[in-house]
């Protein structure tokens, strides 16, 4: 999904992740950031759900990634609420594989992004992520297995009613080749049950399966580390 497709989705983004996988991550993420003192790497900050986890949960710097203007103006107005989070996030207008920080960092997190990569971008992410990291430093995204997508009509997904309108989110999977998804959404404003505005996503996602991602992490000179189901830990071992 290009940078446009995510402005797109920007007004439903908080509505359906706060419905989603970010209650579970507030919960999962907290331990796992226990000694983190300094800096942190935030790979797809989106709209600072998890930079707001992060900060609440250690006294570091966030270097905070996001490509998305949509998505990166609503996450300076989150920090504009913040002092102390101006003080300590600087936020980078650019992608994962284009990611500097001005020192390695003690941890990098990355959750609900990893699906974003196939397996030829995979391999630089994991170059780029070693380089960022200090030695020893920690790796954290989620991640499950999935049954593999099945193509058909479209299905509500989400639906959120805010004042007099209905927000509703719809997905279909249109093709499936390998680890990879071709997906279709439509984000749709309704009034009195009457689509007052819809655009529409079309883009892909990929999911290897556990197998892969492990032998790609381990020739990337990480090693697994405890982590609760759901989400996934490593540390930069060689």
């Amino acid at each position: 999904m290009d940078e446009d497709h995510y402005s797109l989705a920007v007004p439903f983004y908080d509505l359906w992740h706060e419905d989603g996988h970010v209650p579970m991550i507030r919960d999962l993420l907290p331990p796992l950031l226990k000694g983190v003192r300094r800096s942190v790497m935030e790979i797809g900050a989106g709209t600072g759900l998890i930079t707001r986890v992060i900060l609440r949960e250690t006294p570091a710097e966030v270097y905070a990634v996001e490509p998305s203007f949509g998505m990166r103006s609503v996450l300076l107005n989150r920090l504009a609420e913040d002092p102390d989070a101006l003080s300590r996030v600087t936020v980078l207008s650019c992608g994962a594989l284009e990611a500097e920080a001005d020192e390695p960092v003690e941890a990098i997190v990355m959750i609900s992004v990893l699906h974003s990569f196939d397996a030829e971008q995979r391999a630089e992410l994991w170059r780029v992520l070693r380089r960022q990291l200090e030695p020893g430093g920690l790796l954290l995204f989620n991640w499950r297995e999935r049954a593999t997508p099945v193509p058909g009509e479209p299905e509500v997904v989400g639906s959120y009613r805010v004042g007099r309108h209905t927000y509703e989110i719809a997905g279909q999977v249109l093709t499936v080749t390998g680890e990879t998804a071709k997906t279709r959404y439509f984000y749709r404003v309704k009034q009195r049950g009457v689509v007052i505005s819809e655009d529409v996503v079309v883009s892909e996602s990929h999911w290897p399966a556990r197998e892969r991602l492990v032998a790609e992490l381990e020739a990337a000179g990480f090693t697994r580390d405890g982590a609760p189901d759901g989400l996934e830990a490593w540390r930069l071992t060689k």
